[in-house]
């Protein structure tokens, strides 16, 4: 009965798939299953399958049923875009991003379909890496227009940012040319101002959890590549700030900190990472007490509060690897800068790999700045006296670190 399906001579039996993909997870006998295997795997290497996919969408009752289509949706997507008349490829995004809208702007559905929306968040995406920016200009302002107009839209707006960022920066390599890459990079520069406005009105505004976790979540996608006028020329970094002492956002606004310590181009922007490093402390120590024992409070906290003190040693060791030497110039800084090693150092001792491996490069790298540093001790005034307090106070951590 099931090989109906691969008939594509008449209409397309929504409930007969339906069926069929019950039948494959286990609702059926080990034959049953067997044989709706066979008939999935035919039906989605047909290559008229693409076609009935928007048919099984809109009637479908299974959510796996609608997974599957979007999973042979997918695959035109990704290996015959190019091939599909200019009716069928609109007609596929018009839909794809007509059903985000509908779902993403009610609460309800956003919450119950959320498994559901983030694949279609995919499949969009995976047809902008064609479409954007030649031949589908306007996602960009369109997208921020559409964000404006409900908190839920908004919120899976800069999950479907994200995935953008990710998928042009992280994951592009062998599935883009060079040449298509750049031309994305390039767009999302150029239009990046819309989207750094979105989110600013956000975190400035915007009462809601969801929301706010996943702005932050999109911006720690852009900190690595953003221009860094958008980071130091604007109220971004007095944003994060702001939001950093707070529970909820603790650990995402400190990713995103520690992406933005981890910059390092000249010196331009130098006072900046400095300013940056003194509120950061500041507020440090009302939320970490610098008397904490660290390693007991890791031992017994939450998931949320190991997860904090993880985010904590990167963003020390990014940070004092790429600036450490702009607070060694500037005496003001003395205490802040020791007492950021010192609370590596309490890090350092936490019983965890991954955390102990951390540290542990950051301590191999200064043992090799400590090392040329020696040289220059003939000629003390050559380095400040910040310079060489830190660096006794680094050998003294290290000394203690690895007496233990």
């Amino acid at each position: 009965m099931a090989e109906k399906l691969l008939d594509f001579s008449q209409p397309f039996d929504v409930a007969l798939l339906d069926a069929t993909i019950a039948a494959f997870y286990g609702t059926g006998s080990k034959d049953e299953r067997a044989a709706a295997e066979r008939i999935l795997r035919q039906l989605q290497e047909h290559p008229e399958t693409w076609t009935r996919v928007v048919t099984i969408l809109q009637n479908s009752q299974n959510l796996n049923s609608k997974f599957f289509a979007l999973q042979v949706l997918e695959g035109v997507i990704k290996y015959r875009w190019n091939a599909l008349p200019i009716e069928q490829r609109d007609g596929i995004k018009n839909y794809v991003s007509d059903v985000i809208v509908q779902l993403s702007s009610n609460a309800t559905s956003f919450r119950q379909e959320r498994l559901y929306i983030n694949k279609l968040n995919i499949i969009l995406v995976q047809v902008l890496k064609h479409e954007w920016p030649a031949r589908w200009p306007g996602f960009i302002p369109d997208l921020v227009s559409a964000a404006k107009s409900s908190e839920t839209l908004c919120e899976n707006c800069m999950v479907i940012l994200k995935l953008l960022s990710e998928e042009v920066f992280d994951f592009s390599r062998g599935e883009m040319t060079q040449s298509k890459i750049k031309e994305l990079k390039h767009s999302l520069n150029s239009e990046f101002q819309l989207i750094h406005e979105l989110c600013l009105y956000v975190l400035s505004v915007s009462q809601k959890p969801e929301l706010i976790r996943a702005t932050l979540a999109t911006l720690h996608a852009f900190l690595s590549w953003i221009p860094l006028g958008y980071i130091f020329e604007s109220p971004l970094l007095e944003t994060l700030l702001k939001v950093f002492p707070i529970v909820a956002y603790r650990n995402l606004a400190l990713q995103c900190l520690t992406e933005v310590a981890a910059l390092s181009f000249g010196d331009f922007y130098d006072s900046e990472f400095v300013k940056l490093y003194t509120i950061f402390m500041v507020q440090l120590q009302i939320i970490l007490p610098p008397v904490t024992n660290i390693p007991e409070a890791y031992a017994n906290g939450s998931d949320e509060d190991q997860a904090f003190i993880q985010n904590l040693a990167l963003f020390f060791t990014s940070f004092f690897k790429s600036h450490i030497s702009v607070l060694e110039t500037v005496p003001d800084n003395q205490a802040a800068l020791l007492m950021g090693l010192e609370y590596l150092t309490g890090i350092s001792y936490v019983d965890d790999t991954e955390v102990f491996k951390v540290c542990l490069d950051y301590w191999n790298y200064l043992v090799g700045e400590l090392f040329q540093s020696e040289s220059k001790m003939e000629n003390p005034s050559s380095i400040s006296p910040v310079g060489l307090q830190v660096r006794e106070c680094s050998h003294v951590s290290l000394v203690a670190l690895f007496l233990q």
